[in-house]
């Protein structure tokens, strides 16, 4: 034991007297400062031992009190991939000596341990978990550590598996954190507060959330919590929603954001804050200040979710008759209508689970009042969700309302591409949507692969290609499709004339509307209209209504391509509920006086399915309008 460790108090003690400043992230940040992603970033102990120092030095001048150790896959299941499974002890031993190195007696220094079946490793045998598990812990703990830190599980039954060999081998604290994607339960479906009650039983002492999330869904994750939770939380969301912007990964979430909820959090029992994917040492800074001689007003948990309703088995999609088809074709198209009058498509989410009963009833209900379009987003955020294909035939049998499905270069080569656009012909399915995709590394399931054969340029330019009768290979096809193709326009940046400029390019390649992100400034309105009345095809402007004061964070901190005016943030601040949703209604409202004074086309999005707010809004267009 280190003279470092005989100065200060223990880490139970510590977090007893105070709250501490988790650091933030190591393989993003590693990636920022220029190092390749498919290599062993934990190899980088045994390489390039002053690039980790100077990573855990910089967190902890920057007010981190827990340093994680750069073990995070150090373990043997996972260096198997890179020929490194011989190295394990070395690198793990490695990484407690860089971090005890790079700080003062005041810190404290968590091995940190990540789940082994958490992807393309799920089945490996329990027996080889159990060993690779206690390989690595015994190297940590034999090194030195103040605590182990399990990190980013989804299953509790894997978590428990962890614990427990951690009680095995030590008496040390040990921190356990799940990466939850279903609001309330973790990944094998068990509720939080009974994964919580069972981990306390196993002897864990701080409880809580990393990765998978900004601090907006771990804030929900926590809310969702149906009963009080006898542990402290710990707490390390990612800077966001990851962007992909010129070859390279970017977070939106900022160090104000991140210091801001780093109080929220300390307000409902965190007694770590820290950060993962995407944060930096200023965000560490950021959070540091915050809490410094921070007294957080401590309350259970007692945030209660209501549970969706059990799925129901859907009936098999019924063929598309001819009778349908040929009507279709005498139909004009969305670019036809908004050329004469004041169009209305409306956004609804396909659903994470099996239960479509909320969908068709908010499509029915914008069919009633005569919404133009729905539109479906791919597995949007790289979040598993029902075809839209599927839905998209659903739609046209059942509710009798032209679909418009969004088509992602990540999920499919050029062959799954050309298959999938021969699917959508042969529906009549005709409206589509080209979009880049977010990155499959960032969804529910991490170790997917991203595709991106094609660009979203390529992508449009192949879709009209298929128009001409012409597949992807080039071959001839015996019939010509009749596809009406859109492009995605993010004017929530910088230099919108560059914004514009790309936008240029995708008409060029064949692109026969717009539809943007949402926008929440009429006078950005104004500039999108003077920018692009130059266009010979026409532009529809995204409105998403705000649902809540912390969905409105969430969007401006978080989400890459979306920025809210003070104003807006200033409105729905502290709103929740049926109030929050009234004020954001009555926001988007003002956001469309303003647009229908210049564009014709109206894309709204509907939030968290509260379909009756689309429903609202069109109506709303319609009056305005007088349709």
């Amino acid at each position: 034991m280190g003279d470092n460790q005989l100065k200060r108090p223990n880490l139970r003690e510590a977090l007893e007297e105070r709250i501490l400043t988790g650091d933030g992230a190591m393989g993003t940040y590693l990636y920022a400062m220029g190092f390749p992603v498919g290599v062993s970033y934990e190899e980088f102990n045994i390489l390039r031992p002053e690039v980790i120092e100077n990573v855990h030095r910089q967190y902890y001048e920057a007010g981190a009190r827990i340093i994680e150790t750069n073990t995070f896959s150090a373990n043997y299941e996972k260096l198997l991939k890179y020929g490194l499974e011989n190295e394990m002890e070395a690198i793990n031993r490695a990484g407690v000596r860089i971090a005890r190195a790079a700080i003062g007696v005041d810190a404290y220094v968590v091995g940190a341990v990540g789940s082994i079946r958490d992807g393309k490793l799920k089945n490996v045998r329990t027996a080889k978990v159990i060993e690779a598990y206690k390989g690595q812990m015994k190297a940590l703990i034999d090194e030195g550590v103040d605590g182990l830190l399990l990190e980013t599980f989804y299953d509790l039954e894997e978590m428990k598996l962890a614990l427990r060999i951690a009680r095995e081998l030590t008496d040390l604290p040990v921190i356990c954190q799940f990466g939850v994607e279903d609001v309330g339960r973790t990944q094998d479906g068990v509720a939080l507060v009974d994964a919580f009650d069972q981990l306390k039983m196993l002897g864990a002492d701080v409880v809580g959330f990393n990765c998978r999330s900004g601090p907006n869904g771990i804030m929900r994750a926590i809310d969702s919590i149906t009963g009080p939770v006898e542990l402290p939380f710990s707490v390390y969301p990612n800077a966001g929603i990851p962007d992909y912007v010129d070859g390279k990964y970017s977070y939106s979430a900022g160090p104000q954001y991140f210091a801001e909820c780093a109080r929220k959090f300390a307000d409902q029992g965190a007694r770590i804050v820290g950060g993962c994917c995407g944060t930096t040492p200023e965000h560490v800074a950021a959070m540091s200040a915050a809490l410094n001689n921070y007294v957080p007003q401590v309350q259970p948990t007692t945030a209660v979710s209501a549970k969706a309703p059990a799925a129901t088995t859907s009936e098999t999609v019924a063929k598309v008759t001819e009778a349908k088809l040929l009507s279709e074709e005498l139909e004009p198209n969305i670019v036809d209508i908004v050329k004469e009058r004041h169009t209305v498509i409306v956004e609804l989410d396909p659903p994470r689970d099996l239960d479509i009963r909320k969908f068709m009833e908010g499509a029915a209900a914008l069919k009633k009042i005569k919404a133009d379009a729905i539109t479906m987003a791919d597995n949007s955020l790289a979040v598993t969700r029902m075809s839209n294909i599927a839905l998209a035939a659903l739609l046209q049998e059942r509710v009798d309302i032209r679909p418009l499905v969004h088509i992602a270069c990540r999920d499919r080569n050029l062959i799954g591409t050309q298959s999938h656009m021969m699917g959508l012909d042969a529906l009549g399915i005709d409206h589509v949507l080209a979009v880049t995709g977010d990155p499959a590394r960032f969804g529910d399931l991490p170790d997917s692969s991203s595709v991106y054969d094609l660009t979203s340029f390529d992508m449009i330019r192949m879709i009209k290609q298929l128009n001409e009768g012409i597949a992807f290979s080039g071959k001839p096809l015996k019939q010509k499709a009749k596809f009406v193709v859109g492009a995605a326009f993010n004017p929530n940046v910088k230099h919108l004339d560059k914004a514009v400029q790309r936008l240029e390019r995708k008409i060029s390649s064949g692109a026969d509307y717009i539809m943007t992100q949402p926008v929440y400034d009429p006078l950005l309105i104004e500039r999108i209209a003077e920018s692009t009345k130059h266009l010979s095809v026409p532009v529809f402007i995204g409105i998403m209504p705000l649902a809540n004061g912390r969905n409105a964070e969430y969007l401006h901190n978080e989400v890459p391509g979306i920025q809210l005016s003070d104003e807006v943030r200033s409105r729905m601040a502290g709103l929740e509920g049926e109030a929050g949703r009234a004020e954001g209604v009555q926001i988007a409202k003002e956001l469309i006086d303003c647009a229908i004074r210049h564009f014709n086309g109206i894309y709204l999005i509907t939030p968290f399915m509260f379909y009756d707010m689309a429903v609202q809004l069109t109506e709303y267009v319609w009056q305005k309008t007088k349709k």
